[in-house]
């Protein structure tokens, strides 16, 4: 018995295993934040382009928000169940077109909290005038 407690053969594999698990699981972490920082950032810059649009003088608020749902759907697919909404609004800077986009907070893939990120973007209103 004595032998055996300090014999070593196969303590590599089971190192190899312990630390690979821990790396991959690591990379897999890295890569999943990496993804919802992505998703985060492609639904904001949609967002900021619908309210442009929106607030172009011969367009209203609704195409702001068509053109933000479209952009979401090329960028990531309908896997974030993105809902889009759009108004226009009345500050002290004047009138605006703000979007507004709930989405889906991937936390596995794609998978993770309904209606946990939410992304707002505003734009001056333009006119004619």
């Amino acid at each position: 018995m004595e032998s055996l407690r300090h014999d070593q053969r196969g303590s590599s594999t089971v190192e190899f295993v312990l630390v690979g698990t821990l790396l991959t699981l690591l990379t897999l972490g890295v890569l999943q934040l990496a993804l919802a920082v992505y998703i985060r950032n492609v639904v904001h810059d949609a967002a900021v382009e619908g309210a442009y649009f929106g607030a172009l003088a011969d367009t209203d608020a609704e195409a702001g928000a068509a053109r933000t749902a479209q952009l979401i759907a090329t960028a990531v697919g309908d896997g974030i169940g993105a809902r889009v909404s759009a108004a226009d609004t009345d500050t002290a800077r004047g009138p605006e077109v703000e979007v507004r986009v709930v989405a889906t907070l991937p936390l596995v893939g794609l998978l993770g909290v309904p209606s946990g990120m939410e992304v707002s973007a505003r734009a001056p209103r333009e006119s004619f005038d």
